[in-house]
């Protein structure tokens, strides 16, 4: 075996975790895919025997060549918001992106691409796998203490503050997770036990198909309106929202709406679909299930 096959074995090796990396600092698989290639020619251009801690060297390489997309990103403006659904039968989310998404958790996604470039490169590293703040500032090209304060601002905006007490949030939650599940399954019957008679569902029109109401009222003609809407929930995923239990609507991490929904008496009162870009905008999002530092990180 020369030594250009050894390096790329070594390097094989690592692959899988620096996908991971890549893919959770830019929430695209071809995006990761393309960083985890750069610094393997990156690597076969240096060569290995220079490199004291590869697995070190490589994360660093991956993470600057992320952090250089992000900016990209960013100057170009790009428009996260408007991604449109795939429908039932059709654009299915490819197996190994599946899998990463799935690892990830849609919420995350959907949080992370709110982050600023270096915020999310900051906490990646640091909150997601556990790497010392020095190579973070190394990296995000920043004194030490300001990498961990890029990081906690990062946290912050992740775990987000709830609105109301522990007790009450758990509540909120059990009646919106039972209010997907029963949207995913089309169930008719299971939607008006968990809706109040007088329930009003408003929505923006670009969150619905041509010519339904924008708003709906009563558990009956609510519930049906949400039957119709079934193929987006698979989509959905519970997060914080202002405070509150809502829906992010997230193909592939790409937040297309945010449902909020009042809840009282352990029913849903009223919900309202968000589907305008400057609305999405200036929605307050987090995770209810924030990560934690060295949580386990499938690297499939």
């Amino acid at each position: 075996m020369d030594g250009t096959d050894e390096l790329a074995r070594r390097f094989e090796a690592h692959r899988g975790q620096l996908r991971a990396v890549a893919y959770r600092m830019v929430g695209s698989l071809d995006e990761a895919e393309d960083a985890v290639q750069e610094a393997w020619l990156r690597l076969s251009r240096t060569g290995g025997d220079g490199i004291d801690h590869l697995a070190g060297w490589l994360t660093t390489v991956v993470s600057r060549i992320c952090l250089d997309m992000l900016r990209s990103r960013a100057a170009r403006r790009e428009e996260p918001y408007g991604y449109q659904a795939p429908e039932s039968g059709g654009g299915a989310v490819p197996e190994d992106e599946a899998v990463l998404v799935d690892s990830v958790g849609l919420a995350l996604l959907v949080v992370l691409d709110r982050l600023g470039p270096a915020e999310r490169v900051a906490f990646v590293l640091h909150d997601l796998f556990g790497v010392p703040f020095d190579q973070v500032a190394r990296v995000v090209d920043r004194s030490v203490p300001a990498a961990k304060k890029l990081a906690s601002r990062a946290r912050h905006r992740v775990r987000g503050t709830p609105a109301v007490p522990g007790a009450e949030l758990d509540r909120h939650r059990q009646v919106v997770e039972a209010f997907l599940a029963a949207a995913r399954g089309g169930d008719l019957g299971a939607l008006l036990g968990l809706l109040a008679p007088d329930v009003v569902r408003r929505a923006d029109p670009a969150a619905l198909p041509p010519g339904v109401a924008t708003e709906l009222r009563g558990a009956r003609a609510v519930a049906q309106g949400t039957v119709l809407m079934r193929d987006r929930a698979r989509f959905a995923v519970p997060v914080l929202v202002g405070g509150g239990v809502g829906l992010a609507v997230a193909p592939r991490g790409r937040l297309l709406y945010v449902v909020t929904a009042t809840v009282r008496d352990g029913r849903i009162s009223s919900y309202e679909v968000i589907a305008d870009p400057a609305r999405l905008r200036a929605l307050d999002l987090a995770v209810l299930d924030p990560p934690g530092v060295n949580s386990p990180i499938p690297t499939r």
